[in-house]
């Protein structure tokens, strides 16, 4: 399984998705620009120690990124509010790229339109949205627990 996140805005939000990553297994992906300079610097204070155990690859735009992953035939679901079915309901594949839009604008049109699922994180209604960081550990928990049920432990 893998995480990735589109231009992210804040460096704290993604070095604890890397820190996650890097517990759980995951590869972590970055669709750059990053909305924060000294990209690694800020990633070492938020991530501290667990961005060296972390498989990151940075990905220069969009485009090379989404020709990255069709040529692996990865598919991509995007994590959105705009979305109508619920993680809950969605049965995770070992080939998946959990994608997380920027946390001051998700992610554009030709994103969604890309994506090959879109989920969303079922929330009272009248409230706007969960941190990234959290909206994507209750994903990854998710894909996991169901990896384990596939693998039948």
């Amino acid at each position: 399984m893998r995480l990735a996140l589109y231009e992210p805005d804040i460096p704290q939000n993604t070095g604890t998705i890397l820190r996650l990553a890097a517990c759980l297994g995951f590869e972590a992906h970055i669709v750059e620009p990053t909305g924060f300079p000294g990209f690694d610097r800020a990633l070492r204070r938020s991530g501290m120690d667990y961005i060296d155990k972390v498989s990151l690859t940075r990905h220069i735009s969009w485009a090379a990124f989404d020709a990255w992953r069709r040529g692996r035939d990865l598919r991509l679901v995007l994590f959105t509010t705009a979305a109508e079915r619920t993680y809950l309901d969605h049965p995770f594949q070992p080939n998946d790229i959990l994608l997380f839009g920027r946390e001051s604008a998700g992610v554009p049109a030709a994103v969604h339109e890309a994506a090959d699922v879109r989920l969303k994180i079922p929330m009272r209604e009248g409230l706007r949205s969960l941190n990234v960081a959290m909206s994507a550990a209750m994903a990854a928990g998710e894909a996991l627990r169901q990896a384990r049920g596939q693998r039948g432990t």
